[in-house]
């Protein structure tokens, strides 16, 4: 067990699985969306739905989606920040089966259109699992270098992926994917030991076979184009 288990995160807020943990799976949500959704719907299972608003869990979740960060002294204020940014929200329970009990279940409509579905569990210290993303199932919790893509199913995909990532030397922690039927939409997760470029998320989002490409890099530093 490390010194972090016992202590927690750095956050605001009562509870590090009910508001930090929920601050962080809305923070999560926003980076694979690729900014703050003009409209979330947010759904609640367990006790996040039960005892969430005494702990700030509606705020936390809202704050993330804002793009704030656990220790971020405005998330209590989070209701109001969405606001004066436009962003509307509703939040409500949810029944799921064989889930985690602190789930929230997010529907995210950026301005443009563009559409994420998220499921995750907040699973203690501030930690959160992602089970899963626009009905494909996953797994991954958001800690590491993060390289998310949908795909087709097909021969090859995995492989320029891969291929692509080792010409710029970034190495691949762990690799999982899921699919939801032979042939068909698949999910590719890639969690790495370095920093994830952008020029690479936008070289792979044209290459055939792959439908979306998204990277959640943990630190985002300022970038210089190859």
């Amino acid at each position: 067990m490390r010194l972090f288990d016992v202590l927690g995160p750095v956050m605001i807020g009562p509870s590090s699985s009910h508001t930090a943990g929920a601050a962080k799976i809305g923070y999560t949500a926003q980076k694979l969306l690729g900014e703050v959704p003009a409209r979330a719907d947010i759904g609640l299972y367990g006790s996040f739905a039960t005892t969430g608003k005494g702990h700030g869990t509606d705020r936390a979740l809202v704050a993330g989606l804002l793009g704030l960060r656990p220790d971020d002294p405005r998330l209590p204020d989070s209701f109001a920040l969405a606001a004066q940014r436009g962003m509307q929200f509703s939040i409500h329970p949810v029944e799921l089966r064989s889930a985690h009990p602190n789930t929230a279940v997010l529907t995210l409509t950026s301005r443009t259109g563009r559409q994420l579905s998220l499921k995750a569990a907040s699973v203690g210290g501030g930690r959160i699992r992602v089970t899963e993303i626009d009905g494909v199932p996953a797994d991954f919790g958001g800690d590491s270098n993060t390289l998310i893509i949908h795909n087709e199913d097909t021969p090859g995909c995995i492989a320029e992926v891969t291929m692509a990532l080792a010409l710029r030397r970034i190495n691949i922690a762990s690799m999982q994917v899921f699919r939801a039927a032979a042939g068909g939409y698949a999910v590719m997760v890639l969690e790495c030991d370095s920093h994830i470029p952008h020029a690479l998320e936008r070289q792979l989002a044209v290459m055939p076979g792959l439908l979306k490409v998204t990277c959640l890099n943990v630190d985002e530093p300022e970038e210089t184009e190859e």
